[in-house]
């Protein structure tokens, strides 16, 4: 097994590169606790002076603040090393501010980026599927917090500011911190000596189905052009919803159904023409869902125990997705007093679902409700997952200053829950999304500082890269917009991508002109620098879907007198090729969307509300929530 890295942080003060970085994570003066006898000690750095050994990698050079060199050669915002620097290393070469150790980051690109406006922005991710606009009224995200994940789902725009990293000769690599821009805070630099915690890094901004779905559909496909796709089918919301609406989970798909959550129930339609197939009422409210179902097409969805204010989301109900026909339902295991279920996080790799929320977690095996695993003994426990074909964990490590947590990243055995590795941060980052699985693209968050960067970490748990974006070069990923005390959901993230070697993301719009532009950059995940970047066509906006046949699948955001397209760019960059160009007629409706995801499956796109609400009866019951192209 792979042992932990070490907690030392990176140094250099706030883009100087020489001096100890101002709010630099102190690395402890021993290991954290651990969870398990397979998380061994993080390994210590080098004796100050001697080049740390980290992975072949080429960390940029950069500086000061906010892109601001001031020192050394300056470098891009949030954590993006540019250039390689000759200042002095902090690992090794100078005394580190985290206790003049010898840096814990390893030859890596730049940590956290610097600190750029909003750092604490909105995320994204999500296969194949982009969040748009956001409903109004959507819950504000969540605020400091510590400890597993309190107070934390955010929606992030990682800021990529400008950042200096300097590349300290044989020491090591000064990152700089992404900020959140509330306050006058500089970029911390930091060191690192092999692939370790990263620093702060780039800058990263329900109905019962019983209508066809095909209402004005006609309408929508009239003067349909040569080369449009055609409106499949269209939904609108049938369902009588509280005052303040309610949140869409889904879409899931299982062979010919498409299938969705909201309010208290659970529908199913058909891909082709959006007739319903099935429904499950519940007894209560939808509170928790993963992000995807299993091979076979189940899932296990979270259903509140009660209707009142003070219910908790601590019913586990599995649903077979292909037929509609519910399976086992039980209440999860409480591990005690202090175990609150107000909120959950739920995710499913191969035939287990986890349940995590604060300093908690359970595991069940999908196709018989067996509990697999509970929380494991010793002071580190994981509190949320992110599936698929891994099953990843975030891990709080008890500690003796809540304010300055230490967690882990481990990959764990879904049937045992046991770990295959344990990777650990520096003291105060804490993990707070997983944009990929594989690869296993992560970010981390310090909350005191309001600093953030994004790392790659290898199939073994160690740091591969982070990534480096550009001078100026403010990326963004959409998290959603939901609101949790006590459970964090790692997965889920929508306008990111990511192939063997490459990770993309947008950045964000450009206002400037005289309507919104951005562009994709595609990072090297290697070393976390920019491989290449593709501007939307004039006045359009691009977000990464996921991977099509080995081009990047991207959704072309619809204007005000234009609609949208599905397109692709070749992993190698280019101008983008119009894959499904939805129709004219259908833009007004599509452009209509509040806080929508998009997903391109089975040749057809679909066009999903994540939520439903409206100042009135009449409005509600008109809001669309599913729209369907096909050729």
């Amino acid at each position: 097994m792979s042992q932990p890295p070490s907690q030392q942080p990176p140094q250099g003060g706030f883009g100087a590169p020489q001096e100890p970085p101002y709010g630099a994570p102190q690395p402890p003066q021993s290991p954290p606790p651990q969870g398990s006898p397979d998380q061994a000690a993080p390994p210590q750095g080098p004796p100050p002076g001697q080049p740390p050994a980290g992975p072949p990698q080429t960390p940029p050079s950069g500086a000061p603040a906010y892109g601001y060199p001031q020192q050394p050669p300056a470098q891009p915002g949030y954590g993006y090393p540019q250039q390689p620097g000759q200042a002095p290393g902090p690992y090794g070469q100078a005394p580190g501010p985290y206790g003049q150790q010898p840096g814990p980051y390893g030859q890596q690109p730049g940590p956290y980026g610097q600190p750029a406006p909003g750092p604490y922005g909105q995320q994204p991710q999500g296969g194949y599927g982009y969040p748009t606009q956001q409903y109004p009224g959507a819950p504000a995200p969540g605020g400091p917090g510590s400890g597993g994940g309190f107070l934390k789902n955010r929606t992030g725009i990682v800021v990529a500011a400008a950042l200096a990293v300097v590349l300290v000769a044989g020491a090591g690599t000064w990152f700089l911190v992404s900020d959140s821009g509330d306050d006058d805070k500089k970029p911390v630099a930091t060191t690192s000596n092999d692939p370790k915690p990263p620093s702060a890094s780039p800058t990263v901004d329900e109905g019962d189905g019983s209508g066809d779905g095909r209402e004005g559909n006609d309408d929508l496909n009239a003067g349909r052009k040569p080369g449009e796709a055609k409106v499949a089918w269209l939904q609108k919301n049938d369902v009588d919803l509280p005052r303040n609406g309610a949140t869409v989970y889904g879409p899931w798909f299982a062979g010919d159904v498409v299938a969705k959550a909201m309010y208290r129930g659970v529908s199913g339609y058909s891909v082709a023409d959006g007739k319903q197939k099935w429904t499950v009422p519940l007894p209560a409210d939808v509170c928790a869902a993963p992000n995807s179902p299993t091979a076979d097409g189940k899932i296990v969805i979270g259903v509140k125990d009660g209707t009142t204010d003070k219910a908790n989301c601590s019913v586990l109900q599995m649903i077979d997705l292909n037929t509609g026909k519910p399976g086992w339902k039980k209440s999860v295991k409480k591990n005690g007093t202090w175990d609150l279920l107000s909120d959950i996080g739920l995710a499913i790799s191969g035939d287990t679902v986890t349940v995590g929320r604060t300093s908690n977690s359970n595991a069940y095996r999908v196709s018989d409700g067996k509990e697999l695993f509970g929380n494991p003994s010793g002071n580190c426990k994981p509190f949320a997952f992110a599936g698929g074909p891994k099953l990843i964990a975030a891990v709080n490590c008890r500690t003796d200053d809540v304010e300055n947590p230490q967690h882990q990243v481990q990959e764990l055995n879904p049937e045992s829950g046991k770990p295959k590795w344990t990777y650990q941060p520096p003291r105060g980052w804490e993990v707070s999304k997983v944009y990929s699985v594989t690869p296993l693209v992560v970010r981390l968050d310090h909350e005191e500082k309001k600093q953030w960067a994004i790392a790659a970490l290898t199939d073994g748990g160690k740091l591969r890269s982070q990534l480096a974006p550009a001078k100026g070069d403010i990326l963004t990923a959409d998290c959603g917009s939901s609101f949790a005390i006590f459970g964090e959901k790692l997965e889920g993230c929508s306008g990111v991508a990511a192939d063997a070697n490459t990770f993309y993301m947008a950045t964000k719009d450009d206002t400037s002109g005289t309507a919104r532009t951005n562009k994709v950059i595609a990072f090297d995940l290697n070393t976390g620098k920019p491989k290449w970047d593709a501007p939307a066509p004039a006045e359009r906006v691009l977000k990464p879907l996921g991977m099509e046949g080995g081009d990047l699948l991207l959704y072309m955001q619809p204007t005000y007198d234009k609609a949208g397209a599905i397109v692709t760019l070749p992993p190698t960059g280019g101008t983008p090729r119009t894959l499904l160009q939805h129709p004219a007629a259908a833009g007004r409706v599509e452009n209509g969307f509040f806080s929508s995801k998009v997903v391109y499956q089975g040749e057809r796109s679909f066009v999903f509300s994540t939520r439903v609400s409206a100042s009135n009866d009449k409005e509600e019951r008109e809001q669309s929530t599913l729209l369907v192209f096909s050729k």
